[in-house]
């Protein structure tokens, strides 16, 4: 199996696996796509560890993350959930968009978040001491947070946190070639093409070009796609469908990539 390619920013790698060697549970803050999941998935496989992830949404329940009781022809019995698996194993535990579970359940990350390492299950009567290699990771958007969203004080204090942001023009270069295989000149251009389009103002855009979507463009213009084609569809469609502002997009484009 091919290792996972992640490309260091700062000194994110080193601060996770010092949290990591001393059971400090860990929050991450950064824009969509600007490589927080890489990240967990790159440090799971350098630390050995597996990586139980949980993509938070408004329906997700204790249940979920801890797990219940099910019922076949056997009868009933219990089944872990993810959270619960990381514990009883050992692994990271990545809920990834935080905020976006209800804060009943994320109640429960609480005695896993400081020195207790524990996690008790009400339904079995049961309480969980941490395995060793049990690391609790979070993360979300700052961009989406509002006063009905966001993390509570009493959760965020008990995690150190980092902020990720979207990667310097080099380190942006080099990662999408890496990625795709793209010229170096045309992954120049991409990254160019995303600093204007971040810069843009008064516009309607709630998530701005990211990474993610330089790799995409970079991966069709490999596979056979003109580079105006596959940034109509990475980095113009993708954004917004705002007509005023689709044209707008499409002309930051042209400027890079003519349309014939």
């Amino acid at each position: 199996m091919s290792k996972i390619y992640y490309l260091p920013q700062t000194n994110e790698v080193e601060l996770f696996k010092a949290a990591a060697s001393m059971n400090l549970p860990v929050l991450i803050k950064g824009p969509t796509g600007c490589g927080k999941t890489r990240f967990i998935e790159a440090m799971g496989e350098e630390l050995k560890r597996d990586v139980y992830t949980v993509v938070c949404h408004d329906d997700l329940s204790a249940a979920d993350l801890i797990g219940r009781h099910l019922i076949d022809e056997n009868g009933t019995y219990w089944q872990d959930g993810p959270l619960t698996k990381a514990v009883r194993n050992g692994g990271i535990c990545y809920l990834d968009e935080i905020i976006e579970a209800r804060k009943d359940t994320t109640v429960v990350l609480h005695s896993l978040a400081d020195y207790r390492r524990s996690l008790s299950i009400d339904r079995t009567g049961e309480t969980i001491e941490a395995h060793p290699d049990f690391m609790l990771v979070v993360s979300y958007n700052p961009g989406y947070q509002n006063i009905l969203k966001g993390m509570k004080p009493s959760t965020k204090q008990r995690f150190i946190s980092l902020s990720f942001s979207y990667p310097d023009q080099k380190v942006e270069q080099e990662i999408i070639i890496k990625e795709s295989g793209i010229s170096e000149q045309l992954a120049q251009k991409l990254v160019m093409i995303a600093g204007e389009i971040r810069q843009l103002d008064d516009s309607d855009i709630q998530e701005v070009v990211s990474t993610r979507l330089l790799v995409y463009a970079a991966k069709l213009i490999t596979g056979g796609f003109t580079p105006y084609q596959a940034c109509i569809h990475c980095l113009v469609e993708s954004l917004s469908d705002d007509h005023d502002l689709l044209a707008v997009l499409e002309k930051v484009i042209s400027l890079h990539f003519p349309k014939s």
